[in-house]
């Protein structure tokens, strides 16, 4: 994800002054950036203060660093970046596997040699 040449303080100036009436296109063209990225900045930060979206974006953080670090629960990431979880389940099918070509004499291919 592209990071953005803009704050959030100055996102949202740019939000109110299209809530006071001002033209997207007028807006857009005085902080140099379309009308879209106008309304996907509404989308994302329409009602808030400055000091709301500095909040929202310090708990984005930290949920980001909080997926990033490691755990001992299944289901989370391992120092490889691999799921512990989901390998482990692949490691138990293999196992099965093993088990029963071994005993129907069946080749890995699952036909009988």
């Amino acid at each position: 994800m592209s990071r953005s040449n803009h704050t959030e303080a100055q996102m949202i100036g740019a939000l109110k002054q299209l809530e006071a009436g001002r033209k997207a296109e007028d807006v857009a063209r005085e902080v140099g950036v379309s009308k879209h990225t106008i309304y996907a900045w509404k989308a994302k930060y329409g009602g808030m203060d400055v000091s709301e979206a500095q909040e929202a974006k310090q708990l984005r953080d930290e949920n980001r660093a909080e997926e990033a670090g490691g755990g001992s629960e299944p289901g989370q990431r391992d120092a490889e970046g691999g799921d512990r979880k989901k390998r482990m389940e692949l490691v138990d099918q293999r196992a099965d596997a093993d088990w029963l070509r071994l005993k129907y004499a069946a080749s890995e291919r699952g036909f009988a040699g």
